[in-house]
């Protein structure tokens, strides 16, 4: 029986591969023609076809090129071990995704950036340690933000996670309760008994001085995350009353 030769339009009717894929492909040595006619015509025999529907099935399952020709001279045992770790990889991948994708939900949303959970296997910082670091850049050279690295110390690896998520929710609950009060004045005595629960809810972690009370009522109404960030609570007329709020809260403490 004569042996079976495909045209390079034959393989691309098989396949469904390109032609420039097919000339690269040989162009690098993946995959060369079983024959070159004299007129320059490529043909392929049935192990080339099968060595393609291979080379493809690899790049479906995400090897890069140069990957899948060093796995082509493998055995095929050998080829199965690799398989097996890569799909260990590829779950891994599938597991970032999802978590990706979850985050995405979450921002959609409406959840603020601080709260995501991203960058956990990644040379990138978390969002809550970029937060950290730009604070510590900000005001690492103050007493009050070396009383807070100090306090910070103290706590495990546990119990900082557990204690950054009690102080969110308590300072969503303090945001909520204020978004209720922002048609009274900031010197009410009820919107300034909220205020004084924010400063408590600080102190926790840091004493804090006017000066630094001050300056995160600034930060809030001209740092575009944080503006995002209250936009849940209301639009800049409850940012302004916040800031306003806090202001007087700190002007009255310093005249106490």
């Amino acid at each position: 029986m004569k042996k079976q030769l495909f045209t390079v339009k034959d393989m691309m009717q098989i396949t469904g591969i390109t032609k420039r894929a097919l000339h690269y492909y040989d162009k690098t040595e993946l995959l060369k023609p079983s024959k070159i006619a004299p007129n320059g015509y490529r043909f392929y025999d049935q192990e080339a076809l099968a060595n393609l529907q291979t080379i493809l099935l690899f790049k479906e399952m995400n090897f890069s090129l140069v990957e899948i020709s060093r796995i082509m001279t493998f055995s095929k045992e050998e080829q199965k071990e690799i398989l097996i770790e890569h799909r260990f990889t590829l779950v891994q991948k599938r597991q970032k995704l999802e978590t990706i994708i979850n985050q995405l939900d979450e921002y959609v949303k409406g959840t603020d950036l601080y709260h995501l959970n991203l960058f956990q296997d990644s040379p990138i910082h978390t969002i809550q340690e970029q937060y950290e670091l730009e604070a510590k850049l900000i005001y690492g050279d103050t007493e009050k933000f070396r009383e807070y690295e100090q306090n910070a110390k103290k706590l495990s690896e546990t119990g900082t996670e557990r204690a950054n998520e009690q102080f969110s929710e308590n300072m969503e609950r303090v945001f909520r309760e204020l978004a209720k009060h922002k048609e009274k004045s900031p010197d009410s005595a009820e919107v300034q008994k909220l205020i004084s629960i924010w400063s408590s809810n600080l102190e926790q972690f840091m004493v804090c001085d006017a000066q630094i009370l001050i300056c995160i009522a600034e930060v809030y109404t001209t740092d575009s995350r944080y503006i995002n960030y209250f936009k849940q609570f209301g639009g800049e007329d409850y940012l302004e009353f916040l800031n306003k709020s806090i202001v007087y809260y700190v002007r009255n403490k310093e005249n106490d």
